[in-house]
């Protein structure tokens, strides 16, 4: 597990959901609406749009706020265009940064990502500049439950995966990101529920930050990720799991 999924772990562990359920409601709508826009609202032949709402069930989103955001997706209600971006930047210690967004003012957003990565010791870059320092991978999320290793193992491979690990209580399925709505359908054809279906992006190589030289990068992760039109922030730090126990701890 990279820092980055440590640190968010971490976080997760410690910290209130219920004070970040308002802000997740924001994004997960987002998600539902550009799922919709892009696939159609048919949940049953949208794996991206199944997943989305999915997620919106687990922290109790109202059926009418899901509804809505299908129905401004389809273009049934009315409503700003929002549209996806990425932007691309260097955090404290020359750590690469991937921050996925999704925006109906790109201009507003943009000088928001950008005032954060200045304000905590980054540099927001031109697009293309840490892109190649990951991989763009589709990630399944499988609970483990009774389900045998090497059975799921197999049935992944046949589905078109590339890779699987094992990880507290879950089997974690890579595939091409081009290739994950075909891999999606054939593992739920193989009987292999999976809890999640997204784009991740996976870093090439690592950058090591000493714990003394970490929490600057850590409140600019933060912050980036408490934006409301941030979907997902990635970066390629790596920071021993003492380190990050402590600065969590603060």
């Amino acid at each position: 597990m990279s820092g980055h999924s440590k640190w968010a772990n971490i976080k997760a562990r410690k910290g209130s959901q219920d004070a970040k359920r308002g802000k997740m409601f924001t994004k997960l709508a987002k998600e539902i609406i550009i799922a919709a826009r892009l696939g159609g609202g048919d949940e049953s032949g949208n794996p991206r749009l199944r997943t989305a709402i999915q997620a919106a069930r687990a922290i109790n989103m109202p059926r009418d706020n899901i509804n809505r955001a299908i129905k401004r997706g389809t273009g049934e209600l009315e409503g700003a265009a929002i549209e996806e971006v990425i932007y691309e930047g260097y955090g404290p210690s020359g750590v690469a940064i991937l921050v996925e967004a999704t925006s109906d003012n790109k201009n507003r957003t943009t000088g928001e990502i950008r005032h954060l990565f200045t304000r905590f010791g980054g540099n927001l870059g031109v697009s293309g500049c840490v892109a190649r320092l990951f991989e763009h991978r589709g990630l399944f999320t499988v609970p483990a439950g009774e389900l045998d290793e090497e059975t799921v193992f197999e049935a992944a491979i046949d589905a078109g995966a590339e890779d699987m690990e094992s990880e507290e209580g879950s089997f974690l399925i890579y595939s091409k990101f081009e290739d994950m709505s075909g891999v999606g359908e054939a593992l739920e054809k193989a009987g292999i529920p999976f809890e999640s279906m997204e784009g991740v992006y996976i870093p090439v190589t690592t950058t090591h930050v000493p714990g003394d030289k970490a929490k600057g990068l850590l409140k600019l992760i933060d912050s980036l990720d408490d934006n409301d039109d941030v979907v997902n922030v990635w970066s390629n730090m790596d920071i021993d799991d003492s380190d990050l126990e402590a600065l969590a701890e603060e």
